[in-house]
């Protein structure tokens, strides 16, 4: 069983969705036959490459409210968060693009490090509130995950695995997808947002006796959308 994952290392419901789909796997009889692969979708595309404007400041900006508003709303998910094990503590950290932050993600992919990486990179930001446009911080996360650094260097230098993050959200649209997270298992079985486990445990049990032709979307809940991270 293949476990797809469309998701964005700056989307809080991302990180929340990924230990809730760890909790459905730990109880889960064939978790060992499972594969999961994370695929790249930009939340924000036009966002800078050198950020200046803070997390909370862009939440104010766009939603109203100033800096303490968008603070407010962080703190929000936060408390969501915290019911699955998380402590989040990043507003103060910089509204940046992510698209390097991705192709060293599908480097690692193929040199089976990728979940590494991505607990990495969720944990530097939403933790530390480090920046994901800043390579320097990508590169540790990287080498931490057990990528060889020569190749990261060579990777963040080029443009190298680019048009993989752009098929990844070509393929995320063509699903119908607008949001993270949004997983699919096997190219049949499709669940939207940051579902309770109980959710994935039946989405796992489900995709392991059934198959269909298409993608069938099981359920709907809380994403980042192109718009940005709705909150509680």
């Amino acid at each position: 069983m293949r476990i797809e994952i469309w998701s964005d290392v700056v989307c809080p419901w991302c990180y929340i969705g990924k230990r809730r789909l760890e909790t459905a796997l730990a109880d889960f009889p064939h978790r060992d036959e499972v594969e999961i692969v994370y695929r790249s979708f930009e939340l924000d595309p036009s966002a800078p490459q050198v950020g200046h404007e803070s997390i909370a400041e862009a939440l104010g900006r766009k939603y109203g409210g100033g800096a303490a508003a968008g603070r407010q709303m962080m703190a929000r998910v936060a408390e969501v968060a915290a019911e699955e094990g998380l402590t989040f503590g990043y507003d103060d950290a910089v509204h940046t693009k992510t698209i390097d932050a991705h192709r060293l993600l599908h480097l690692a992919l193929t040199e089976g490090r990728q979940l590494e990486l991505k607990e990495a990179l969720l944990a530097a930001y939403f933790t530390r509130g480090e920046s994901m446009g800043d390579h320097d911080v990508l590169r540790k996360a990287a080498v931490t995950a057990g990528l060889d650094q020569g190749r990261v260097d060579e990777v963040l230098a080029s443009s190298e695995y680019t048009a993989e993050v752009r098929a990844d959200i070509d393929q995320a649209r063509a699903f119908g997808a607008t949001g993270v997270p949004f997983f699919v298992v096997d190219h049949k079985f499709g669940v939207s947002g940051a579902q309770p486990a109980e959710v994935f445990t039946q989405l796992l049990e489900r995709a392991w006796t059934e198959s269909h032709s298409a993608i069938s979307v099981l359920a709907d809940g809380e994403a980042c959308g192109p718009d940005g991270c709705p909150v509680p």
